[in-house]
C-alpha cells in the first residue's frame, strides 16, 4: 500500500465524509431550529451565511477528530478499516493540521458576531473536541454528540437575541437533540456493536443490548414530544404544522424499526434528518407567512 502522509484530495474527501451529507444535515437542522426560531423565521442573512458555513466546518473537523481519536480502533472494525487515517493514506499529524484550520475558520467565522456568541463557541469547540474520546470511558457518547450538535441550536439563538435565558425555547431545543442524537446514533451504531465489544469500545447500542429498538423508539418520541412544547411556546399555524409533520414521519420510521428489527437500524438513522428537516420547515414557512 502506497503512504501518503499529507493525502491525495480524494483521501480528505473521504475523511470529511463529504461523500456522506447525512451528518451535515444533523447538525444543520437544528442549528436552523435556533435560528428560525429565535427570529421568529425571519434570522438575519448575515447570521444564515455565518452558521451554515459553521456548520460545513464543524461537521468536517468533527469527522477529522474522530478517526485521529480512532486512529488505533477503526483497523479493527469492518466498517471503518479503510477510512484514510486509519489506512494510512493521511498522516494523524496532517489530520490534526487540517482539524485546527478548519476550527480556527469556524472562530473567525463567529467572530464576526459577538463576544457572547464568541464564548458560546468556544464551549461548542471544546464539546466537539471531547467527543471522539469520550466512548473509552461512558456507554453514551451519543448523548455528548447531541450536546455538540444541539449546542448550535442554543448558539444560533444567542445570535439573534443576544440571550440564551430570555426564554426556555433553546434549551427545548438543545434537549430535544440530545434525545434525537442518542435514538438515530444508537441506531447506526447497531452494526458495529460485534466489532465495538471486541474492541472495548462502548456504545449504547451495547449499554441497550437486545433493549435496543424500543430504547431508539422512546427517545425518537421525546424527541418530538420536546420539540412540541417549543412548538406550543412558540406558536404559529406553520410551526405547528412542521411539527405535526415531523411527528408522523417519526411514527413512521420508529414503525419500520419495530417492524423489520435491528438490521432496519442504518436505515433509520439515514432517514432520520428529514424529523429535523420538517421541523425547521415550518419555522422558515411560520417567518414566510409574516411577510406577505
Amino acid at each position: 500500500m502506497r503512504f501518503s502522509p499529507a493525502g491525495s484530495a480524494s483521501d480528505w474527501y473521504r475523511l470529511l465524509r463529504i461523500d456522506k451529507p447525512a451528518g451535515y444535515w444533523l447538525l444543520l437542522w437544528p442549528t436552523l431550529w435556533g435560528l428560525l426560531a429565535a427570529s421568529g423565521g425571519r434570522p438575519s442573512l448575515k447570521n444564515i451565511i455565518i452558521f451554515v458555513a459553521g456548520v460545513l466546518l464543524m461537521r468536517s473537523a468533527g469527522c477529522v477528530i474522530n478517526d485521529f481519536a480512532d486512529r488505533n480502533y477503526d483497523p479493527h472494525v469492518e466498517r471503518t478499516k479503510s477510512r484514510p487515517i486509519a489506512a494510512g493514506a493521511i498522516a494523524p499529524g496532517a489530520a490534526m493540521v487540517g482539524f485546527i484550520v478548519m476550527l480556527l475558520l469556524a472562530l473567525l467565522l463567529v467572530s464576526m458576531t459577538s463576544a457572547y456568541v464568541m464564548a458560546l463557541a468556544v464551549a461548542g469547540a471544546l464539546l466537539a473536541f471531547i467527543y471522539p474520546f469520550v466512548k473509552r470511558y461512558t456507554h453514551f457518547p451519543q448523548a455528548w454528540l447531541g450536546m455538540s450538535f444541539g449546542w448550535g441550536a442554543v448558539m444560533a439563538w444567542a445570535a439573534e437575541t443576544g440571550s440564551v435565558f430570555d426564554s426556555p425555547v433553546p434549551w427545548l431545543l438543545f434537549a430535544a437533540n440530545i434525545c434525537w442524537s442518542i435514538s438515530y446514533d444508537t441506531a447506526y451504531a447497531l452494526g458495529d456493536r460485534a466489532d465495538d465489544l471486541k474492541i472495548g469500545v462502548k456504545s449504547a447500542a451495547i449499554w441497550f443490548g437486545d433493549r435496543s429498538v424500543v430504547a431508539i423508539v422512546l427517545l425518537g418520541m421525546a424527541t418530538v414530544s420536546l420539540l412540541g412544547v417549543a412548538t406550543f411556546m412558540l406558536g404559529g399555524f406553520w410551526v405547528g404544522l412542521g411539527w405535526w409533520l415531523a411527528l408522523m414521519l417519526q411514527m413512521l420510521l420508529c414503525g419500520r424499526l419495530m417492524r423489520c428489527g435491528e438490521r432496519w437500524g442504518f436505515d433509520f438513522f439515514l432517514q432520520s434528518h428529514y424529523v429535523g428537516a420538517l421541523f425547521a420547515a415550518g419555522l422558515a414557512l411560520q417567518g414566510l407567512s409574516a411577510t406577505l
